[in-house]
């Protein structure tokens, strides 16, 4: 019979640091979080951000060429990135510019980004 090497053999948990852990997920409101990992985990969005933190800040116009999308399509793509707080907007006269929001954002596209590279490396 194959071995299973990615589960425990035997069933026995630390009750302690499985109250305290469950106790600390319980107070946190992980929904927002899940939320940007879910926009991110588009890879049109990803390549939006990206591009964001690569220059600092586009216009819908030029997002739409660097990633190969309508103007609708990248639209819709920035606007949920707007709403759930990844990406910020303003406008000049009739165009729109975004980046992304904070630094927090940035920290978070641009460590997703290094950490693919070295599992790409490694594999």
């Amino acid at each position: 019979m194959k071995q299973d090497h990615d589960t425990c053999e035997v069933f026995c948990y630390d009750e302690a640091k499985v109250k305290r852990i469950s106790s600390i997920i319980e107070t946190e409101n992980l929904a927002p979080v899940a939320n940007i990992f879910k926009a991110l985990s588009d890879e049109t969005r990803l390549k939006i951000a990206y591009s964001l933190l690569q220059e600092g800040e586009l216009c819908v116009c030029d997002v739409a060429n660097i990633v190969g999308a309508s103007m609708a399509t990248v639209s819709h793509h920035l606007r949920l990135l707007k709403n759930l707080g990844i990406a910020k907007s303003r406008k000049e006269g009739k165009l729109v510019f975004y980046s992304l929001d904070d630094e927090h954002v940035r920290m978070l596209v641009e460590t997703a980004v290094v950490h693919g590279r070295e599992v790409d490396e490694r594999d």
